[in-house]
C-alpha cells in the first residue's frame, strides 16, 4: 500500500491520545524559574519522590493518595461519563523510583489536541538515542506529534501538559516502516520518544522526572475548547509566548466507551536501562482531520518553538481532537529487546 494511502487510512481510525517517552533533561533546569501561586489555605504540603510539593487541599491526591474510592469518584459532578472502563483495571501497591505507589494512574476526564507533522528523517535521527529509529512516513520524512493536554480530573489533581514526540519504529521489529505504520494505525498502537513534556503543576513535574525520568519542567499552559474554537498556548519560562494554537472546532462524534481504545508506548531509559510505558486512551467524544488547512500554529522564541524549528516540521498530515476521554498511565516495564547482553543500547 502506498504511504500516502496509509496516511489517508487514518480517517477511519480514531485519535489515540498521547505519545509519550524520553530521557532528555534539556529543559528541566528551567522548571525552577516557574512558580504557581496558591494561598496556604488552598494547599497542603506532601512529600513525593523525596520532594516536598504543594497540592490542592481536599483534592484527589490529598484525599485518596492515588487509591480512590471509585464509587465516590463516580459521583463527582465534574465527571460526565460512566467510569466502567476504569473499574475493570485494578490498582496495586507497587514499588517505584519514588517509593511505593498505587498504580496505574487514572485520568477520569481529559481533552487534547494533537498535530502530527512531517519532518526530515535526518533531523529526527539526530534527536534519537541509539538504537531508536524514526518511522518513515514518506521517502526522507518521519513524523512528529505536538500535543496539548488538559487533565480535568485525575488522581494527581488537574493539570495541563504539552508534548513534542518523535514517532518511532516498534522496538525489535524488523518489518518495513510502511508495514509498521499501517499496523500501528490498524491496531491503534504507537511508539514514541518524547523530547519535551512541560506541565503546570509541581506534583506532575516531580512525578514525571523522579518516577519516569521524563523531560518535564514548569510552564504556563492553557487548552480551551468551546463549541466553536480551540485555543491553546504555552509560555516560555520567562513568561513570554512560546507556542500558540488556534483552530476552529470541527464536528465531533460520540464514541461508545471501550470501542476505540488506543495504546501509546513511551520508550525511554530509566536508570540506564530501556523501559516502555503504556498509556491507554478511551475516547468518548472526538474527531480527526487529514491535512487540515485551517490550523494557526504560531512559533515564537521559547524552547518548544526552537525544538520544532530544529526538527524541521512542516506539513500537518493529521489533527486529532479529543474533547472527552479517559486515560490510564501504567508503570514502566523493562524493554527486554534493548536490554539484552551485547545489545546496541
Amino acid at each position: 500500500m502506498p504511504i500516502i494511502e496509509i496516511i489517508r487510512s487514518w480517517s477511519s481510525v480514531r485519535p489515540t491520545g498521547n505519545i509519550m517517552s524520553s530521557t532528555s533533561d534539556r529543559f528541566s533546569a528551567a522548571s525552577e524559574k516557574f512558580t504557581t501561586t496558591r494561598s496556604a489555605s488552598q494547599t497542603v504540603q506532601v512529600e513525593f519522590g523525596g520532594q516536598k510539593v504543594d497540592i490542592p487541599r481536599g483534592g484527589y491526591y490529598d484525599r485518596y493518595r492515588m487509591n480512590p474510592n471509585l464509587d465516590e469518584v463516580a459521583q463527582d459532578p465534574n465527571i460526565e461519563h460512566d467510569i466502567t472502563f476504569l473499574r475493570k483495571i485494578p490498582k496495586k501497591l507497587v514499588d517505584s523510583r519514588v517509593g511505593q505507589v498505587y498504580a496505574p494512574n487514572f485520568y477520569y476526564r481529559t481533552s487534547s489536541v494533537q498535530l502530527v507533522m512531517l519532518a526530515p528523517l535526518d533531523h529526527l535521527k539526530s534527536k534519537l538515542p541509539s538504537p531508536l529509529e524514526p518511522i518513515t512516513a514518506l521517502p526522507g520524512y518521519g513524523l512528529v506529534a505536538l500535543t496539548f493536554y488538559s487533565y480535568l480530573v485525575c488522581d494527581n489533581d488537574p493539570y495541563n501538559e504539552v508534548s513534542i514526540a518523535i514517532i518511532i519504529r516498534q522496538p525489535g521489529s524488523t518489518s518495513y516502516s510502511s508495514t509498521q505504520l499501517l499496523s500501528s494505525i490498524w491496531n491503534r498502537t504507537f511508539y514514541g520518544y518524547v523530547l519535551a513534556l512541560p506541565v503546570d503543576t509541581e506534583i506532575a513535574r516531580v512525578r514525571g522526572i523522579y518516577g519516569y525520568q521524563l523531560p518535564k519542567w514548569m510552564a504556563n499552559i492553557n487548552l480551551n475548547m468551546d463549541n466553536h474554537n480551540i485555543k491553546a498556548d504555552i509560555s516560555a519560562t520567562n513568561g513570554t509566548p512560546d507556542l500558540t494554537l488556534n483552530v476552529p472546532l470541527p464536528a465531533l462524534r460520540n464514541i461508545p466507551s471501550e470501542s476505540r481504545i488506543g495504546i501509546n508506548n513511551a520508550v525511554n531509559k530509566i536508570d540506564g536501562k530501556w523501559y516502555q510505558v503504556a498509556v491507554q486512551t478511551n475516547p468518548l467524544l472526538a474527531t480527526q482531520c487529514l491535512f487540515p488547512t485551517n490550523v494557526n500554529l504560531a512559533r515564537n522564541e521559547g524552547p518548544l518553538s526552537q525544538l520544532l524549528n530544529e526538527l524541521g516540521v512542516s506539513t500537518i498530515v493529521r489533527m486529532d481532537i479529543i474533547k472527552e476521554a479517559q486515560m490510564v498511565l501504567n508503570m514502566p516495564t523493562p524493554l527486554k529487546v534493548f536490554n539484552r547482553v551485547g545489545s546496541l543500547a
